[in-house]
């Protein structure tokens, strides 16, 4: 039977998960788009041939006629509609941030908690591009030796309003790096440090950022809002053997008036469009199974991140070497992957 699923919020993220339900995942029937802009979620509605359309999400997600859902809506909805999914019985893939605040991340756990299995599925995508897939495998395989450092920085070609700052850096761009490190090591941080350089207008300038894992590594983290040239995630891991790093993803060159050169994207999706997918698909079987996927990020990692990103504001603010302290992890966050609930 068809695993009907409701998409909540119907901006650039909503479309997309839109179209890969429609397009990419057999077995799956877009049952609803949810969009406090009507028009918006006919348009997206119109697009994929979907009749329903709606503008209540809490009443999309006790309908009998949705099996999960799919939240894309703003940032500060993200841990409220995922409670309201547990409280529902319902899996969720949530997009990132789950919340910002570690203290709303640790209510969202709790909830899970007494449900006795999770039931949210972050969408922290980069654990499924296949770039860094193939950096932990050689992390697992033994071939890099043991890890030591890794160094990764993320540029956008412009900030998304105006009065970005470095601190929303690191609360609203850094987490994906915090989380795929988080990932590809195996470990977790204890502590972070964070400058930001100086430009010569009033645009955000670029956040650089040292952290340390509980297993001695080093890690690196550039986040540049306004490169202006592009698009471009890259990432390095160094062991004691060898290192292994990332290439940019460019399907074409083009030579001409005596020069060569590639284009970068103007933005995120294109990029990790593959990504999107097999992390999509992962959350199809894991309702269809109730088993957690292996590599997806859960409630615990979406804490994790959160934790991480205020320690980085305060060692922004404060020009100190700031602590990184951890709660007891929750026994469903360690036991519950790859087990069936």
């Amino acid at each position: 039977m068809s695993i009907r699923i409701a998409i909540i919020g119907a901006g650039i993220m909503g479309a997309d998960h839109a179209a890969i339900v429609a397009q990419d995942l057999p077995g799956a029937t877009l049952q609803v788009v949810c969009d406090m802009d009507s028009a918006r979620a006919r348009k997206i509605a119109d697009d994929h041939g979907v009749a329903d359309i709606a503008n209540d999400p809490e009443s999309v997600i006790s309908r009998s006629d949705v099996d999960a859902v799919i939240v894309a809506s703003p940032d500060f909805t993200h841990a409220p509609l995922s409670k309201a999914c547990i409280a529902a019985g319902k899996p969720v893939l949530c997009e990132k941030p789950l919340s910002q605040s570690s203290d709303e991340c640790i209510e969202v756990m709790q909830l899970e908690e007494a449900a006795g299995r999770p039931f949210v599925m972050l969408g922290f995508m980069r654990r499924y591009d296949q770039s860094y897939t193939e950096m932990k495998a050689a992390l697992t395989s033994g071939r890099l030796g043991r890890a030591l450092m890794m160094h990764n920085f993320h540029r956008n070609v412009e900030t998304p309003a105006a009065d970005f700052t470095g601190a929303m850096a690191i609360t609203n761009s850094a987490p994906h790096e915090f989380d795929v490190v988080r990932h590809v090591l195996g470990a977790e941080f204890s502590s972070i440090t964070a400058q930001q350089a100086r430009r010569s207008d009033d645009v955000v300038a670029p956040v650089v950022m040292v952290l340390e894992t509980d297993d001695g590594q080093l890690v690196t983290v550039e986040v540049n809002n306004n490169a202006a040239y592009g698009y471009d995630v890259r990432a390095e891991l160094v062991g004691e053997a060898g290192s292994i790093a990332m290439n940019n993803v460019a399907y074409t060159r083009t030579d001409m008036r005596l020069a060569s050169s590639t284009r970068y994207d103007t933005d995120w999706r294109s990029r990790y469009h593959e990504a999107y997918i097999r992390q999509n698909r992962d959350f199809l079987r894991f309702v269809e199974t109730g088993m957690f996927p292996e590599i997806a990020s859960d409630c615990w990692d979406g804490y994790c991140a959160a934790i991480v990103a205020e320690a980085g504001v305060k060692a922004l603010s404060s020009g100190q070497k700031q602590p990184i302290t951890l709660q007891a992890k929750p026994g469903i966050y360690t036991t519950n992957k790859g087990i069936a609930a």
